[in-house]
């Protein structure tokens, strides 16, 4: 709970701070304040931040003269913003996926490649030689740990990077369930997480992700075969014999599973540092942080998979004064303390700037700075159809339960892929 108050301290702090600059916006590299009055609409589609985000829009209406009104929708982005063009009611500025960019942006977007900040990150999307694509942060997937429920269990300080192949993560797993804990692992069961995340690494873990798909399609590749896809579903295999909610595992609720990793009643789950927004509630333990998933790959056992994650983007048919504060807003972010202290503290994300120095605070994010900064994330792949997370995440999800066996998923895959295609890219 003081964790809990502590956020909202540390949120309250930020909106006074940016009522008290007024509109003078300190260190921004914008043109300042765009006019009193002029509506600036933003989609989110992060729902962890999205309380954060009404309360930035209050104080930022305030402190700059711009209306704000942020908006959530719990439709798939690609379908709300779909919705949103059919009645010619677009949003001024748009977080969407990077596959949206790629989709919607050269119809839709402005192009931001003269801003200032492009210049301070290498997450920026571009299409045909123009950037019109934002990063808004930095996300990566992994394995989710608790050191301290480890030591309790094995008696040893818990150094993560010891833990590379497949063996290494069932030898510690022996040694923890020796210890106490029998059922020392949680996974989810969302199809985005199953389907979307840890599946979608069998693809970005080839070197050519395209041609290993397009494999796939043709008949080229048999995926039952394929050595990563293997090595990643054999590591799956352990997580999935030391689940805690192994018995009934479409019934695990992610809040709760998130909450026994924090708090150390498991030591591992599959995930991200998104999940922070869920454990930065509860009495979690000391020594938390992600570490790539063993496996039998070489090289790729030591990175996390991640980069830019949700992009803004400013519509082109709004008018010029809507674009401007849009633009306003970003330089906001990136350069200016208070946008900035909004983004990494009261928000939690792992910025996507090389400028913007403040310390990341949450472990999970921690980790992935340190990942990143060092040049260990393997990029993700995005150019799944939107339809692909359910399709495969239902078949995971089947999979997860003992309903079908490896060579029955791989088979429902190949066949997903017989008829879908890939993203414009």
């Amino acid at each position: 709970m003081k964790k809990r108050i502590l956020a909202i301290v540390l949120a309250l702090v930020m909106v006074l701070a940016l009522a008290a600059c007024g509109s003078s916006g300190s260190g921004s590299s914008g043109s300042g304040n765009a006019g009193s009055g002029v509506n600036l609409t933003i989609f989110n589609s992060k729902m962890e931040i999205q309380s954060q985000m009404e309360e930035m829009a209050k104080a930022y209406s305030a402190a700059k003269g711009v209306n704000v009104e942020v908006y959530y929708s719990s439709d798939t982005v690609a379908a709300h913003m779909s919705t949103k063009y059919a009645s010619k009611d677009p949003y001024v500025l748009s977080m969407v996926d990077a596959k949206d960019i790629y989709s919607l942006g050269p119809e839709h977007a402005i192009d931001l490649s003269s801003e200032q900040w492009v210049g301070n990150t290498t997450q920026a999307i571009s299409v045909g030689g123009k950037v019109l694509g934002f990063p808004v942060c930095v996300e990566a997937r992994g394995i989710l740990y608790n050191g301290d429920a480890i030591k309790a269990a094995t008696g040893k300080d818990f150094d993560p990077s010891t833990i590379k192949t497949t063996a290494d993560f069932q030898a510690l797993i022996d040694e923890i369930v020796a210890g106490g804990m029998a059922l020392p692992v949680g996974l989810q069961k969302e199809d985005w997480s199953l389907g979307a995340h840890f599946l979608q690494e069998v693809y970005e873990l080839h070197e050519d992700p395209d041609a290993f798909i397009a494999g796939i399609k043709d008949g080229s590749v048999k995926l039952i075969d394929d050595p990563v896809f293997n090595a990643l579903m054999d590591t799956f295999d352990v997580l999935k014999a030391y689940n805690y909610a192994k018995d009934a595992p479409i019934s695990a609720e992610r809040e709760r599973t998130e909450m026994m990793l924090a708090e150390g009643d498991l030591c591992f789950k599959f995930g991200g540092n998104w999940d922070w927004s869920n454990m930065v509630g509860t009495n979690y333990t000391e020594h938390l942080g992600m570490m790539p998933v063993p496996c039998d790959l070489a090289g790729y056992n030591e990175r996390l998979v991640g980069g830019g994650s949700k992009y803004f983007f400013i519509d082109n048919t709004v008018s010029a004064e809507q674009q401007q504060a849009a633009k306003d807003f970003l330089n906001w972010l990136v350069f200016d303390a208070e946008g900035q202290e909004f983004l990494v503290n009261t928000c939690a994300l792992v910025p996507a700037f090389s400028n913007i120095t403040l310390p990341v605070s949450d472990p999970l994010g921690s980790s992935v700075k340190a990942f990143a900064d060092k040049g260990a994330l393997t990029p993700n792949y995005n150019y799944a159809p939107d339809d692909h997370y359910a399709k495969n995440g239902a078949s995971f999800q089947k999979y997860l339960a003992g309903q079908i066996d490896r060579a029955g998923f791989a088979d429902e895959i190949t066949a997903y892929w017989a008829t879908a295609e890939v993203g414009a890219h």
